[in-house]
């Protein structure tokens, strides 16, 4: 019985790796922006410290020594150079232990490299990835010397490299293999007991009840078990209310039938007496009928080996008899354990059917993967598409004349099914391609290596 689509296990599962990822996501991007401006900062002030030291050798040096200073201070992304004029025309003063220099920043394009200013709409969002070290930028230095010139710094910041260190990778995956593990074995101590509690409820017939759920079970699975077994009582006990009110009318139906039966008798008009004695047979048929349908299968009925080979095939030798044969095909016994005479009965309404409607029926027993499989196929007409599970409602007759000599009251086929469900079986019809309609019924198959009966 499948409850969902994707088991409970899976989903919950699927849903927790989602939100370990997106908070690992979400982690990433925090350590990345604290990381990104904490390398800008470390690159601001390197930057200025070797300002600040090659301004003290300019300082201090010879002017022929200028050049030679300015060549050894140049990297390749960081230019020195000698102007008479501050590059920093505007930016912010930071005096230093030793100097006073101007800084500022400015966005450099990060497909062309050249200096660009970002659109006013945008701008925000630059100035948030510059502060977290995530935009390039060109940050300026201009120091003023003591000859009078400009020593003029350009610096390019790049977006630092996203680096995962393998202890970093590591505790990780690691995080979320034990995660998955504690995940499983919760929901497992969940997830097990529920299983097992709706193959229980599947198979649970009235009379029997539910199972006990495993002993360590979580308190609300405990509770549901002993829920559905408190709703199972009320069930039984409801149905068993209706069973003897409805026996004790049946009784009671039978007395007053009789006596006009008996009064009928003294009915002196022949035509008269047997329309009578016709529609007293026909109540007291429906009556037996209704009663049949309505108690279903009797508890004090014992369950028992049944071989259903033999059964179809006594059944069919005495239909056969009254009316269009009917041939079983079973090449070995095929054994389930039920009550035989309600199962009986649900197999010979389904064959009187393919008898009467279908003018004769080849019926096949067989056997696979556990489940008995009996197959009854007549020559009819088949019915309508429309009307396959229709016809197994109470009174539903597909012979609109209503009469009882073409159709009964329409309980047969509701019985059978009641009949094989109550044993955990099933019936289906279906037209076949070549004509004629197919009842296929499906029974558990005894394991069990008891003779039948």
């Amino acid at each position: 019985m499948r409850l969902l689509p994707r088991s409970l296990l899976g989903q919950l599962a699927l849903l927790i790796l989602c939100a370990f990822l997106a908070a690992q996501a979400i982690s990433l991007w925090l350590f990345t922006d604290e990381r990104g401006a904490a390398v800008r900062a470390a690159q601001r002030l390197e930057t200025i410290e070797r300002a600040t030291a090659v301004t003290h050798a300019l300082n201090t040096a010879p002017q022929v020594s200028h050049e030679s200073i300015l060549v050894a201070a140049n990297s390749r992304l960081v230019r020195f150079s000698l102007d008479s004029m501050p590059l920093v025309t505007t930016g912010a003063s930071e005096p230093t232990a030793t100097v006073d220099l101007r800084t500022e920043e400015l966005p450099v394009s990060p497909h062309s490299g050249e200096l660009a200013e970002p659109p006013a709409a945008l701008a925000w969002l630059h100035e948030r990835m510059r502060v977290a070290g995530v935009a390039p930028v060109e940050f300026r230095i201009s120091v003023p010397l003591a000859d009078g010139e400009w020593l003029n710094v350009a610096a390019r910041f790049q977006r630092p490299d996203l680096q995962a260190p393998p202890a970093i990778v590591g505790a990780t995956l690691l995080s979320l293999a034990l995660l998955m593990v504690a995940l499983w074995l919760g929901l497992r101590r969940i997830t097990n007991p529920l299983s097992q509690l709706a193959a229980a409820a599947d198979k649970a017939d009235l009379e029997s009840g539910l199972p006990e759920v495993p002993a360590g079970s979580p308190r609300e699975v405990r509770a549901l078990s002993e829920a559905l077994a408190g709703m199972n009582a009320r069930l039984t006990g409801m149905i068993n209310d209706r069973t003897r009110m409805l026996a004790a009318l049946g009784h009671d139906l039978r007395s007053p039938i009789t006596a006009l039966r008996v009064r009928a008798e003294m009915v002196d008009d022949d035509e008269t007496r047997e329309r009578m004695i016709a529609t007293l047979d026909e109540m007291q048929d429906m009556v037996e009928t209704t009663l049949a349908f309505a108690r279903g299968i009797s508890a004090d009925q014992p369950m028992e080996a049944v071989d259903l080979a033999a059964a179809l095939r006594e059944l069919a030798a005495e239909l056969s008899e009254t009316g269009p044969g009917i041939v079983v095909d079973a090449k070995q016994p095929v054994v389930a354990f039920a009550r035989r005479t309600p199962l009986r009965r649900a197999l010979r309404n389904l064959l009187e059917n393919a008898q009467f409607h279908g003018g004769g029926a080849r019926v096949t027993v067989g056997e696979a993967e556990g489940v008995a499989e009996i197959l009854i196929d007549d020559v009819g007409p088949g019915i309508p598409a429309e009307d396959l599970e229709r016809v197994f409602d109470p009174f539903t007759r597909l012979e609109a004349s209503r009469s009882r000599e073409t159709g009964g009251i329409g309980l047969g086929l509701p019985i059978a099914q009641a009949i094989l469900r109550a044993h955990g079986g099933e019936v289906t019809l279906s037209n076949r391609p070549s004509g004629g309609l197919r009842a296929s019924i499906a029974l558990p198959a005894r394991r069990a290596s008891t003779r039948p009966t």
